[in-house]
């Protein structure tokens, strides 16, 4: 079970682009979060309450069912934004702090709203990079595949620009980002 969670491969942060958000929940988050589960569980079957009323068996399980979901959401919670921090380079400690501490999930909202946006480094002279730009400022390097006339993103396999219809393959890509083509 561990590997389904923490299994980490070499296009870890291409995974994390397409929104692969169970990879992102550690294996510790996971774990706490049974373990509240059942604690909670345990707790209100054995605790009785102080008089029982007709009918107040099935309050009692949703009560108890939103109590479980609630914490053990707030569990995963924490531990996705443990992990994002990391990987946004962010001040680990004061955001958990905020998120932990703050009530009724506030800070969590703080934090999904004030995140930096992810970096990656220009494969030629590892400058930081906002994720999704098409060259590097400081070396021109081209780092994603764009159209040769109107210079919007295009994707790898495409012929022709599918905004203005250029024909890509005649663009002077490096050979890298170069077209497919079905020439034999």
């Amino acid at each position: 079970m561990s590997g389904l969670w923490n299994h980490q491969t070499a296009d870890a942060s291409e995974s994390h682009e397409h929104g692969d958000g169970l990879k992102m929940i550690p294996l510790w988050s996971v774990l706490l979060a049974i373990a509240v589960s059942v604690g909670v569980l345990i707790y209100f079957n054995h605790v009785p309450p102080p008089r029982r009323r007709p009918g107040s068996l099935p309050m009692h399980w949703i009560f108890m069912y939103t109590i479980v979901t609630t914490l053990a959401s707030y569990i995963l919670l924490l531990g996705y934004v443990s992990r994002d921090l990391k990987r946004r380079n962010m001040p680990a400690a004061l955001w958990m702090l905020i998120v932990a501490v703050m009530p009724y999930g506030i800070g969590a909202v703080v934090y999904f709203l004030l995140r930096q946006p992810i970096m990656i480094r220009c494969p030629n002279c590892t400058t930081e990079l906002t994720a999704g730009v098409h060259f590097c400022p400081q070396c021109r390097f081209q780092l994603a595949p764009v159209c040769g006339q109107c210079f919007r993103s295009v994707q790898i396999t495409d012929a022709y620009c599918p905004q203005c219809g250029h024909d890509t393959a005649e663009d002077s890509a490096p050979a890298r980002l170069r077209v497919y083509s079905d020439q034999a």
